[in-house]
Protein backbone atom coordinates (compact mmCIF):
# COMPACT_ATOMS: atom_id res chain seq x y z
CA UNK A 1 0.00 0.00 0.00
CA UNK A 2 1.40 3.39 -0.91
CA UNK A 3 1.77 6.25 1.59
CA UNK A 4 -1.41 8.13 0.59
CA UNK A 5 -3.51 4.96 0.92
CA UNK A 6 -2.09 4.30 4.41
CA UNK A 7 -2.81 7.86 5.46
CA UNK A 8 -6.33 7.71 4.05
CA UNK A 9 -6.86 4.43 5.89
CA UNK A 10 -5.80 6.14 9.15
CA UNK A 11 -8.40 8.88 8.62
CA UNK A 12 -11.12 6.36 7.75
CA UNK A 13 -10.37 4.21 10.80
CA UNK A 14 -10.51 7.22 13.10
CA UNK A 15 -13.91 8.43 11.90
CA UNK A 16 -15.97 5.92 13.93
CA UNK A 17 -14.12 6.61 17.20
CA UNK A 18 -16.63 9.11 18.61
CA UNK A 19 -19.66 6.94 17.76
CA UNK A 20 -17.76 3.96 19.16
CA UNK A 21 -17.17 5.85 22.42
CA UNK A 22 -20.89 6.62 22.57
CA UNK A 23 -21.73 2.93 21.97
CA UNK A 24 -19.31 1.76 24.66
CA UNK A 25 -20.81 4.34 27.00
CA UNK A 26 -24.26 2.86 26.32
CA UNK A 27 -22.97 -0.65 26.98
CA UNK A 28 -21.48 0.32 30.35
CA UNK A 29 -24.50 2.52 31.12
CA UNK A 30 -22.68 5.87 31.03
CA UNK A 31 -24.15 8.82 29.15
CA UNK A 32 -20.99 10.40 27.79
CA UNK A 33 -23.02 13.35 26.47
CA UNK A 34 -25.10 13.94 29.60
CA UNK A 35 -26.74 17.36 29.63
CA UNK A 36 -27.11 17.09 33.42
CA UNK A 37 -23.39 17.40 34.04
CA UNK A 38 -21.73 20.59 32.74
CA UNK A 39 -18.37 18.85 32.98
CA UNK A 40 -19.65 16.21 30.55
CA UNK A 41 -20.43 19.01 28.11
CA UNK A 42 -16.94 20.40 28.68
CA UNK A 43 -15.49 16.98 27.86
CA UNK A 44 -17.44 17.00 24.61
CA UNK A 45 -16.04 20.45 23.79
CA UNK A 46 -12.53 19.06 24.44
CA UNK A 47 -13.31 16.35 21.90
CA UNK A 48 -14.61 18.83 19.33
CA UNK A 49 -11.47 20.92 19.86
CA UNK A 50 -9.46 18.10 18.31
CA UNK A 51 -11.50 18.48 15.11
CA UNK A 52 -9.94 21.91 14.64
CA UNK A 53 -6.46 20.47 15.03
CA UNK A 54 -7.23 17.87 12.40
CA UNK A 55 -6.99 20.68 9.85
CA UNK A 56 -3.24 20.69 10.56
CA UNK A 57 -3.13 16.94 10.01
CA UNK A 58 -5.00 17.36 6.70
CA UNK A 59 -2.44 19.91 5.58
CA UNK A 60 0.41 17.56 6.50
CA UNK A 61 -1.40 14.81 4.55
CA UNK A 62 -1.00 16.86 1.37
CA UNK A 63 2.31 18.63 2.10
CA UNK A 64 4.41 15.93 3.81
CA UNK A 65 2.45 12.66 3.58
CA UNK A 66 5.18 10.52 5.17
CA UNK A 67 4.84 12.53 8.41
CA UNK A 68 1.03 12.58 8.58
CA UNK A 69 0.65 9.63 10.98
CA UNK A 70 3.27 11.14 13.29
CA UNK A 71 1.46 14.50 13.38
CA UNK A 72 -1.92 12.80 13.82
CA UNK A 73 -0.59 10.82 16.79
CA UNK A 74 0.86 14.01 18.28
CA UNK A 75 -2.47 15.84 17.93
CA UNK A 76 -4.33 12.91 19.44
CA UNK A 77 -1.97 12.70 22.41
CA UNK A 78 -1.98 16.43 23.05
CA UNK A 79 -5.78 16.60 22.97
CA UNK A 80 -5.84 14.36 26.06
CA UNK A 81 -4.27 17.02 28.27
CA UNK A 82 -7.46 18.89 29.26
CA UNK A 83 -8.96 15.56 30.33
CA UNK A 84 -6.23 15.23 32.93
CA UNK A 85 -7.76 18.25 34.67
CA UNK A 86 -11.36 17.25 33.99
CA UNK A 87 -10.95 13.74 35.41
CA UNK A 88 -8.15 14.56 37.88
CA UNK A 89 -6.14 11.79 36.22
CA UNK A 90 -2.40 11.26 36.25
CA UNK A 91 -2.86 8.69 33.49
CA UNK A 92 -4.22 11.35 31.14
CA UNK A 93 -1.37 13.71 32.07
CA UNK A 94 1.30 11.13 31.35
CA UNK A 95 -0.37 10.06 28.09
CA UNK A 96 -0.89 13.65 26.93
CA UNK A 97 2.80 14.41 27.35
CA UNK A 98 4.35 11.09 26.35
CA UNK A 99 2.30 10.28 23.23
CA UNK A 100 3.33 13.43 21.32
CA UNK A 101 6.95 13.11 22.43
CA UNK A 102 7.23 9.41 21.55
CA UNK A 103 5.42 10.05 18.24
CA UNK A 104 7.81 12.86 17.37
CA UNK A 105 10.90 10.81 18.16
CA UNK A 106 9.70 7.69 16.35
CA UNK A 107 8.21 9.67 13.45
CA UNK A 108 11.47 11.52 12.83
CA UNK A 109 13.68 8.46 13.22
CA UNK A 110 11.48 5.73 11.73
CA UNK A 111 8.27 5.54 9.69
CA UNK A 112 4.53 6.06 10.09
CA UNK A 113 3.80 2.35 10.43
CA UNK A 114 6.08 2.15 13.45
CA UNK A 115 4.40 5.21 14.97
CA UNK A 116 0.98 3.64 14.40
CA UNK A 117 1.94 0.30 15.97
CA UNK A 118 3.56 1.95 18.99
CA UNK A 119 0.56 4.31 19.36
CA UNK A 120 -1.79 1.30 19.43
CA UNK A 121 0.33 -0.36 22.13
CA UNK A 122 0.40 2.88 24.13
CA UNK A 123 -3.40 3.14 23.85
CA UNK A 124 -3.83 -0.37 25.22
CA UNK A 125 -1.55 0.45 28.16
CA UNK A 126 -3.35 3.78 28.61
CA UNK A 127 -6.75 2.05 28.73
CA UNK A 128 -5.43 -0.33 31.38
CA UNK A 129 -4.04 2.57 33.42
CA UNK A 130 -7.38 4.40 33.22
CA UNK A 131 -9.17 1.22 34.28
CA UNK A 132 -6.88 0.93 37.31
CA UNK A 133 -7.40 4.62 38.17
CA UNK A 134 -11.16 4.17 37.93
CA UNK A 135 -11.07 1.06 40.09
CA UNK A 136 -8.93 2.85 42.68
CA UNK A 137 -11.26 5.85 42.60
CA UNK A 138 -14.23 3.52 43.08
CA UNK A 139 -12.50 1.77 45.97
CA UNK A 140 -11.69 5.13 47.59
CA UNK A 141 -15.28 6.30 47.05
CA UNK A 142 -16.65 3.14 48.63
CA UNK A 143 -14.22 3.47 51.56
CA UNK A 144 -15.24 7.10 52.13
CA UNK A 145 -18.90 6.06 52.14
CA UNK A 146 -18.06 3.33 54.66
CA UNK A 147 -16.30 5.87 56.88
CA UNK A 148 -19.33 8.20 56.66
CA UNK A 149 -21.63 5.30 57.49
CA UNK A 150 -19.45 4.34 60.44
CA UNK A 151 -19.52 7.93 61.77
CA UNK A 152 -23.32 7.97 61.48
CA UNK A 153 -23.59 4.66 63.31
CA UNK A 154 -21.31 5.93 66.09
CA UNK A 155 -23.31 9.14 66.52
CA UNK A 156 -26.55 7.12 66.71
CA UNK A 157 -25.25 5.29 69.81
Amino acid sequence: INMNMKNLLVFCCSCPLLPLAWLIGKLIKVDIFSKQNPLGQLGFIFTLNQMIYLLIVMWVFSAVPEKMIMVYAMVFGAHLFPYSWLYQSKGYTVAAISIPMISLILGCALNGTTVAVVACIIEIVFACVLHMELKKMGDNYNKSQFVELSKDQVSMK
